[in-house]
């Protein structure tokens, strides 16, 4: 039986930020008393067989579909944040693709007191960076994050992060923010260059020190969940943010 997926995202058209590559930027609307859209990213990488692995996975338009085909087979959708994942089971449907998720993370419908009941289960738990469908990379997990959260590490271009939602780099709201979300998400920490993510501290509420233990993680590009890539020194870049105050974790 056919699930109803969530209807396509407005979205820019797909640009290859490094070799093999890939990031688009789509809208998201936020559940909120007061209507706001936010934008997200999400990345895709090909591997040396030629099948693609989606991390932050965004339903396309036709077009966008289409553009996404020409880069190669979807084969692999990774969930690597608790707040993102609602599109992974139209990636499985459309494309046949593998969906990873870490221990926790569950596919429902809603937010807060309004969740309804598990309506997807991913092919495969992360439990070990075995599980990965990329060579060699690597996962580290922040175990008191709830939802999970999790950073992977391929050894491509001198070595990938990709992340969700607890390292992001929005200088500048995009052309996906609505005037709501560019006037709240600033005034909320939101809008900063090479930050750990506001809104995940306050929600998920992972520990300060799981939090600065990513300061230990070396990492020439980073790709996230939210905002642009980082493109050189990535890991040094972060270092700031991880050293300085972190509001919304527990001690």
């Amino acid at each position: 039986m056919a699930l109803a997926h969530l209807p396509a995202s407005k979205h820019a058209a797909l640009t290859e930020s490094l070799d093999g590559i890939w990031t688009v930027k789509g809208d998201l609307k936020m559940p909120m008393l007061m209507p706001m859209r936010i934008s997200r990213t999400m990345t895709v990488v090909r591997r040396a067989d030629g099948e693609l692995v989606v991390f932050n996975s965004m339903r396309l338009s036709a077009q966008g579909l289409a553009q996404l085909a020409t880069l190669g087979p979807v084969k692999h959708v990774v969930r690597l944040g608790g707040f993102h994942g609602r599109d992974d089971a139209f990636f499985k449907e459309h494309f046949g693709a593998t969906v990873y998720a870490l221990p926790g993370m569950e596919y429902r419908r809603g937010i807060g007191k309004k969740l309804g009941d598990i309506y997807f289960e991913p092919d495969v738990r992360l439990s070990s960076a075995a599980d990965l469908p990329l060579t060699n990379a690597t996962l580290h997990v922040i175990e008191s994050s709830n939802p999970p959260e999790g950073i992977v590490i391929a050894p491509l271009h001198g070595g990938v992060a990709f992340a969700s939602d607890a390292l992001q780099h929005t200088p500048a709201p995009d052309e996906f923010h609505s005037l709501v979300a560019r006037v709240m998400m600033k005034r909320m920490g939101f809008m900063k260059p090479h930050a750990v993510g506001a809104g995940w501290l306050q929600f998920a509420k992972p520990r300060a020190a799981d939090v600065r233990k990513l300061s230990e993680l070396s990492f020439e590009h980073l790709f996230s969940g939210h905002g642009d890539p980082v493109i050189g020194n990535a890991s040094m870049k972060y270092q700031p943010a991880l050293a300085g105050e972190l509001k919304g974790c527990h001690a």
